[in-house]
């Protein structure tokens, strides 16, 4: 029987991304997902997605093993979860495996909370729980969410992730950011010094997207969060590509305040985002 290479090149190609002693038995979670097809196959899509779940899963992995060896139930809060693949695979490679471990995503569409349910039921993933709720009026039962993640979380849902995960202590936040568009609303319009950065409305846009996710490392730094901006993965793989990865160190931080003071007195604008931070 001649073998269909173009499908088992797509099947070789999870191998290849996949930890080789969980891909068996993760098969049927990726096909309930719809990364895998129903024939096992992993199309160029699917393949980007994977590719930049399975990476940031990595770069958690030191954080979330820490976790786990000082917590005795650590809470891991996806927000702003859609589908909730970061999630699913963050159990299945990282918590299932070591018996402990909440996973608790947040999501505003009732349906992909409910498709949740139903896959972490079908699943056997006992600690995975999905609450309806728009992220900023999300709260976790105990109020303690030990890490934050939000990948591609729009615009300013991503600021409403950092303010999830100030008003829950979480000791680690990881967010992909995705379509910033209010400093660039800010900036239209604005004079001063700097203008010629953001004059014409293409270069508005970028410069505001570059200036938000600066604010955002600022705000963390200075709430006593060491902040490490990196890229998620390749630009083939997704053009929203900056992660900031944050980790508590202490509670506040006088310098990085002052820093971000400063640049908002040279810019001229004041994102909503500011509004977490005390006099």
């Amino acid at each position: 029987m001649k073998r269909d290479t173009k499908t088992a090149g797509k099947k070789d190609a999870l191998a290849e991304l996949w930890p080789s002693q969980h891909a068996e038995k993760s098969v049927p979670l990726l096909k309930s997902l719809h990364i895998l097809t129903r024939d096992g196959a992993l199309n160029a899509d699917s393949r980007r997605k994977l590719t930049q779940v399975l990476h940031l899963t990595q770069l958690l992995r030191p954080a979330l093993e820490t976790l786990l060896k000082n917590t005795d139930e650590p809470v891991i809060a996806d927000v702003g979860a859609g589908k909730s693949y970061l999630g699913f695979i963050l159990y299945d490679l990282v918590l299932g495996p070591a018996g402990h471990g909440r996973v608790v995503g947040v999501e505003a569409r009732e349906a992909l909370v409910e498709s949740s349910r139903v896959l972490a039921a079908q699943s056997g993933f006992t600690r995975m729980e999905f609450m309806a709720s728009p992220i900023a009026d999300a709260t976790i039962a105990g109020g303690r969410a030990d890490m934050v993640t939000a990948l591609h979380a729009c615009d300013t849902a991503t600021d409403d992730a950092i303010r999830f995960a100030l008003r829950h202590e979480a000791k680690v936040i990881a967010l992909v950011p995705c379509c910033q568009a209010e400093v660039a609303r800010l900036l239209e319009g604005q004079s001063g010094p700097l203008r010629q950065l953001w004059r014409h409305p293409i270069q508005r846009r970028e410069f505001g997207a570059h200036i938000t996710n600066v604010i955002r490392g600022l705000v963390l730094e200075a709430h006593g969060y060491k902040v490490r901006v990196t890229e998620l993965t390749g630009l083939e793989h997704s053009m929203k590509n900056e992660l900031i990865l944050a980790e508590r160190h202490q509670r506040s931080n006088a310098q990085a305040r002052g820093e971000l003071d400063r640049l908002i007195g040279q810019i001229g604008v004041r994102p909503a985002l500011l509004d977490t931070m005390t006099a």
